[in-house]
């Protein structure tokens, strides 16, 4: 794996953790999105909010609505607020990494008391 997209994930795990304690559990996924992209933005990162994922389905690109909460140096930040990380959450993950072409991306669970507790790294061996 491109170390530079992992030193980037550890970037996006320091500012996670800086909005959650600064924030706290229990407040909108959209409210932790902002905050994490203002931080992200402060470190100097390209970082790009709600980013169009479409389809490529019998050799056309469809749009099917998917949106990308946080991409930043190709590193895929999928954002939470869920009492418990599930299974689903990882495939939903995974799937993006797939139809995107990306190799790195981390689940961001918000609604936990220590943020180290909310993370999921999810790789995508293309």
């Amino acid at each position: 794996m491109n170390n530079g997209l992992n030193e980037v994930g550890e970037q996006a795990i320091g500012a996670a953790i800086r909005v959650h304690s600064s924030l706290g559990p229990g407040l909108l996924e959209s409210a932790y999105e902002i905050c994490l992209h203002h931080e992200l933005s402060k470190l100097g990162l390209d970082v790009q909010r709600q980013l169009p994922l479409p389809i490529v389905y019998d050799g056309v690109k469809l749009d099917a609505g998917y949106r990308l909460d946080l991409v930043v140096n190709r590193v895929v930040l999928e954002l939470k607020t869920v009492d418990k990380l599930q299974p689903i959450h990882t495939a939903q993950l995974l799937s993006y990494l797939r139809l995107g072409n990306y190799k790195l991306g981390y689940l961001l669970n918000f609604h936990v008391l220590s943020m180290r507790d909310g993370i999921k790294r999810v790789a995508n061996n293309l």
